[in-house]
């Protein structure tokens, strides 16, 4: 990495018949390279430069003609030498302030200014910003502060990449625009949060891994910035098993386990931007193992398992962030994964509502039927709409991922075997008709997804 920046002056150079500039600038430069070999023998300093303005001359009445008609009298050689002096200094001090202003306004390229250099990053590639950070401390700087990932999301401008663990400490990414996996570093923490349930939310240019590390709850918070992990996050309310959505900056948390076991009907909203989180008000019902979403500008959790309930609760709740409040919808959840013949599982044995959100619209994975289904908002039921990958295999819903990827669905899991599995990623754009799954990316890896988020930024 380049440790300064190298901003060339340009410097505007004598014409050649301009005989008395050119003296002037030969003086400059005499001036900034104070290093050069001094004179030998004494000799004075005013001779060595009248000597040089005769080189080149053709005769002595040109010579003549120019001290006639220049500003500093030839008979006083020394305060000629002075004025020229001065003009030069003048000069260089004038171009040093230009140097610092420049590198003072931090326009990362000269040429462009600092708004237009930033309008053009903001249209590259995130895939690019790694490489444009090591540029100079400037791009470096710029792409830490978060500055280009805000104004892309002002302007409209994102990129969606798919973050899963299928292996317990260690994350993937998946670049669908440059079709590239990414590997991130390692998670560095205690056994008891390796084993421990752990949910995962992306929010901003953060990655967030919620578990358990002994007596206590935990977040490790991995930023696509530094490309680090970091912990020592927390909440209002500490808890686990909750729902939660994201919608730029912000997230909201709702519902869950406190350390003793207790299931919450509070909720909490994060700021990314700000590092802080706000306690909103509670919900109707206390409920864990749900799951969230936002849709129509409001935030939903849809279905869990409420107190002293042992089955899963089919209604949601929608949250207005401007009257902030709450309002119970019935029916938000499809039919319990069973049907005939088929013993019905016990709802604490099942993975919360695969359940998201494309083009305003609810979508929802049925596992047991390995259906997809589409939510009827006008007339509040569920349509089915057709199948699922058909390598894409779960266990009463765990180990498969069931997201939104800007204007398309996105099924991440894959086939199991003992040598092994695969990791799949299949999406599929609701706009085009009944499911036609294509296949993005698949790549030998653990196929049971334990955790899986969406980043857009």
């Amino acid at each position: 990495m380049l440790e300064a920046s190298f901003y060339p002056v340009a410097r505007e150079l004598p014409a050649s018949c301009e005989q008395e500039k050119k003296w002037i600038y030969n003086a400059c430069c005499a001036v900034e390279l104070p290093n050069k070999r001094p004179l030998e023998g004494g000799e004075d300093v005013a001779s060595r430069k009248a000597a040089k303005l005769l080189e080149g001359h053709e005769t002595q009445e040109k010579m003549e003609a120019l001290h006639a008609h220049s500003i500093v009298h030839t008979d006083q050689q020394d305060n000629q030498y002075q004025h020229v002096l001065s003009i030069a200094q003048t000069n260089q001090l004038e171009n040093h302030h230009q140097v610092e202003n420049q590198s003072d306004s931090c326009s990362l390229i000269n040429q462009l200014g600092r708004d237009l250099s930033i309008s053009c990053l903001l249209h590259c590639s995130r895939s690019d910003y790694g490489v444009i950070a090591s540029l100079s401390k400037s791009f470096q700087s710029l792409v830490r502060s978060g500055q280009l990932y805000k104004l892309r999301r002002e302007a409209g401008i994102v990129e969606r990449w798919v973050y899963f663990s299928c292996n317990l400490l260690e994350w993937e990414a998946y670049d669908p625009i440059r079709c590239r996996w990414l590997h991130l570093p390692r998670m560095t923490s205690n056994e008891c949060f390796m084993w421990s349930d752990k949910e995962s939310l992306a929010v901003g240019t953060d990655l967030l891994v919620f578990g358990m590390e002994i007596m206590a709850h935990v977040i490790y918070r991995y930023s696509i910035l530094t490309n680090t992990w970091t912990s020592g996050m927390k909440m209002n309310t500490p808890r686990c098993l909750f729902g939660s959505a994201s919608l730029g900056e912000i997230a909201i948390l709702a519902g869950g386990c406190d350390p003793r076991g207790n299931i919450l009907n509070s909720a909490e909203l994060y700021n990314s931007e700000t590092g802080t989180w706000v306690a909103i008000p509670n919900m109707n019902k206390a409920r864990k193992m749900c799951s969230g979403v936002f849709m129509d500008g409001k935030f939903y959790v849809i279905g869990g398992i409420g107190t002293g309930n042992s089955k899963m609760l089919t209604c949601g709740e929608a949250y207005d962030l401007k009257t902030r409040m709450w309002h119970e919808v019935p029916d938000m959840l499809p039919a319990r994964n069973g049907g005939a013949g088929m013993t019905e599982t016990p709802a604490a044995a099942e993975a919360p509502p695969l359940v998201a959100v494309v083009n305003n619209e609810l979508y929802a994975v049925v596992y047991a039927q390995n259906e997809v289904r589409k939510y009827d908002k006008q007339n509040n039921l569920w349509i089915t709409l057709g199948r699922l990958p058909e390598q894409v295999v779960s266990m009463n819903g765990w180990g498969l991922a069931f997201r939104a990827c800007g204007d398309r669905l996105i099924v991440v899991g894959g086939p199991r075997d003992l040598g092994g599995g695969m990791i799949e990623l299949n999406s599929w754009a609701p706009s085009e008709g009944p499911p036609q799954w294509d296949l993005l990316a698949r790549k030998p890896s653990g196929s049971f997804v334990y955790n899986c988020a969406v980043m857009g930024c």
